[in-house]
């Protein structure tokens, strides 16, 4: 099985990047969450003068074989559709991305359909779609750590190319369903309180959701590690998600962190490496189901509160203005010495 050697960023810069936030003309405080987001990101990079470079959106897409049990208000042929859009830029990942410059890599992990040689879409699809998690596990062992893999291949090409922030969304019917159950069995929440409307089922169905993925837990014989609750209920794209969370925060990259189909796999990569967390900038809290309690279970404070739950890293990117007003901050704000102002704190 891949691994990882993430470690906590040394603590020693964290006095002199509090002194440089503290010494510009401000009151002492004033700037809040940018005041902790500048400390965060120097203490990450381990600078007095942090940078923000090639911000890059990675896309894992690939379809989930619970589909099948009527869980998702669309049905799966929308996962390929979506992937069509991405390359059209009319998604809403896509308008955010150009608005704030981000770069959109797109990963066909495992959709269930046949692309033609396109260019814009890297093909490392691992079969077509998971299989129905109601009567077996998802995937194999080996397509656990392949997916791993392949998320962390696809970081590592991302930092090559000089990013060094960058944020994950994902695309597959029915990871709404996958998500509730690794949040329930990996944080043993009762599993109502993690289901919720996905891509926009009525009440009938959250309650017919809620009964088909109870069904599947009580069906569950494995051994309750981590490993094993994501390769049962996990998804292609999900897997390949915690595999790039991993890399990231190998690589000391600032990761974005979208809603609630990424915070699980944002908590999956943390009970592997607890240090993981060090690294996430968590973009917002969304409608969906479960993700508040799941914020607040990783004692994450999330930058935006806008109702918003499509996924595709839309909310994280939509966050990355806050996290470069942070840099911003502690690389153009004047000090009092430079200044000659007399502190006033």
């Amino acid at each position: 099985m891949i691994t990882f050697q993430i470690e906590k960023p040394d603590e020693k810069i964290r006095e002199a990047l509090i002194d440089r936030i503290n010494s510009l003309a401000k009151p002492k405080g004033s700037l809040g969450r940018l005041e902790s987001l500048a400390l965060q990101i120097g203490w990450i990079q381990q600078t007095l003068r942090p940078k923000l470079l090639h911000p890059v959106n990675v896309i894992y897409a690939a379809d989930h074989g619970i589909a099948d049990e009527g869980v998702s208000q669309s049905p799966k042929e929308v996962t390929r559709q979506v992937i069509f859009n991405f390359l059209n830029g009319g998604s809403g990942v896509c308008f955010l991305a150009r608005q704030h410059g981000f770069e959109i890599k797109i990963v066909d992990g495992g959709v269930d359909y046949d692309f033609s040689e396109i260019p814009q879409i890297i093909s490392r699809k691992i079969r077509k779609g998971t299989r129905n998690f109601l009567h077996e596990a998802a995937m194999t062992e080996e397509e656990l750590e392949k997916a791993l893999q392949i998320g962390s291949d696809i970081v590592s090409d991302c930092h090559q190319e000089g990013c060094n922030v960058i944020s994950f969304g994902e695309m597959g019917i029915g990871n709404t369903s996958a998500s509730s159950l690794w949040m329930s069995c990996l944080t043993e929440t009762p599993l109502i309180e993690c289901v919720g409307a996905g891509s926009g089922l009525n009440a009938e169905g959250v309650r017919h959701k809620y009964q088909v993925l109870k069904a599947a837990q009580e069906n569950y014989r494995g051994d309750s590690s981590t490993l094993d609750i994501m390769r049962y209920f996990g998804g292609y794209e999900m897997v390949m998600a915690v595999g790039g969370m991993l890399r990231a925060a190998e690589l000391k990259m600032i990761i974005l962190v979208d809603g609630f189909i990424m915070t699980n796999c944002v908590l999956a990569a943390s009970r592997l490496y607890p240090d993981i967390l060090h690294y996430c900038v968590f973009g917002h809290c969304g409608d969906e189901g479960g993700h508040r309690k799941l914020l607040d279970y990783l004692h994450a404070e999330p930058l935006l509160y806008l109702g918003m739950r499509l996924g595709e890293g839309s909310g994280a990117v939509c966050s990355f203005p806050i996290v470069d007003s942070a840099v911003r901050m502690i690389n153009e704000m004047h000090t009092f010495e430079e200044e000659a102002i007399t502190k006033y704190f």
